[in-house]
């Protein structure tokens, strides 16, 4: 069982590679294929659109009608749901626009445009990044409109509401909460985006995503390249990563490689004190996800990253994109003191397994996390 396990894993990240980089792919050596497991953990990782583009791929065999209708029928599933999400923002931003409020698209949309194919990319919220004054400008003008708005985040500059029917977030700062290293280069990120002056949507550091007859600012590559991945750490320590996060992450270092200034990348990474986290999980998206090796950053062979790698995906399987995993089926039935406690003891948990990784950045990232946590339960967060 054990076995059949392993292969059908295999063969998963197989269609998976094949999808992510649109090649040609065999499955002979794994034998009969369980596509039904497939599309399980395809959806436990947000990644359907990618394994369902990896079996267009497969050349020595081919799988039952059924099975591929199942595939089809979610990739159809994800082609409405991104447009009908394009429409959403392109719209939105030019409503906000003259209204005099600018924002950047970070994350989702954004991304998705490194892809092959876009519209296959399992999409979901929308993140607006803005400065102070716009921040403002945004909560005042969006939350009417919204069919539910939960609670602010002060010290995050965080509001999400929900806005016919998609959720939408607001991020006034970026933030990990996992070190004040981190922080502070993240901080350079915003004042290198929004400068000094008023930020009017066409700053040198930006870049622009044509989406419709809309144009939608986003983060210059190197700071997107950081953000992103900080973003994949906060997930790794704080729940769960799944698969669709570290493709993004691929992708745009594939899209931007000729541009890309590694250099700067690499200052930030320094200072943030990440790049034993960025050359692990570089060993991990090389090895399990077909990276090619010419473009990665910093990559290096050593035994080390690829045992790191091996940890991570044992981790990444077991927890699912955003801890889909998890057990959390009767989690709202206990009361608020309870479901932290139960927060806290899986954190603990994850804490002995990131150790095996990054025994260090674990125990420095450990003490921010518990008191942000503490003073979330405080506020009743």
């Amino acid at each position: 069982m054990q076995e059949k396990k392993y292969k059908e894993e295999w063969a998963f990240f197989e269609l998976l590679r094949a999808g992510l980089w649109e090649k040609d792919v065999r499955l002979f050596p794994y034998g009969e294929i369980n596509y039904e497991a497939l599309l399980e953990l395809a959806e436990e990782q947000s990644v359907v659109g990618l394994v369902s583009a990896g079996i267009e791929h497969v050349t020595d065999s081919k799988p039952q009608k059924r099975d591929v209708l199942q595939f089809i029928g979610r990739t159809v599933q994800l082609e409405q749901k991104n447009q009908a999400m394009n429409s959403f923002i392109g719209a939105l931003v030019d409503k906000m626009r003259k209204e005099g409020i600018y924002t950047l698209l970070v994350k989702g949309q954004g991304v998705a445009q490194c892809y092959d194919r876009p519209q296959w990319r399992s999409c979901g919220d929308v993140d607006f990044f803005l400065d102070a004054e716009n921040y403002e400008k945004a909560k005042a003008y969006l939350t009417p409109m919204a069919a539910s708005v939960e609670d602010e985040y002060v010290r995050e500059k965080h509001l999400g509401m929900t806005i016919a029917p998609w959720v939408v977030e607001l991020h006034g700062r970026l933030y990990s909460g996992l070190s004040n290293r981190i922080e502070r280069e993240l901080d350079k990120v915003y004042r290198e985006t929004f400068g000094l002056e008023e930020f009017d949507g066409r700053g040198k550091n930006v870049r622009i995503w044509k989406d419709g007859e809309t144009k939608v600012p986003l983060l210059a590559v190197e700071n997107d390249a950081f953000y992103v991945f900080t973003h994949i750490l906060q997930h790794f320590y704080k729940g769960g990563i799944g698969l669709r996060q570290i493709c993004d992450w691929c992708r745009l270092l594939w899209t931007y490689r000729e541009t890309l200034d590694v250099q700067k990348l690499e200052s930030r990474l320094r200072s943030a004190g990440l790049m034993t986290e960025w050359r692990a999980f570089g060993a991990f998206a090389v090895e399990y996800l077909g990276m090619p090796v010419p473009v990665f950053p910093f990559y290096s062979n050593d035994s080390r990253w690829s045992r790191k790698a091996r940890r991570i995906q044992k981790f990444i399987l077991m927890s699912g994109n955003f801890g889909h995993n998890r057990n959390q089926s009767d989690f709202q039935k206990y009361p608020y003191l309870v479901r932290k406690s139960i927060s806290f003891g899986r954190r603990m948990g994850d804490l002995l397994r990131h150790a095996l990784i990054f025994p260090l950045d674990s125990l420095r990232f450990f003490p921010k996390m518990t008191i942000n946590g503490l003073q979330s339960t405080l506020r009743g967060e």
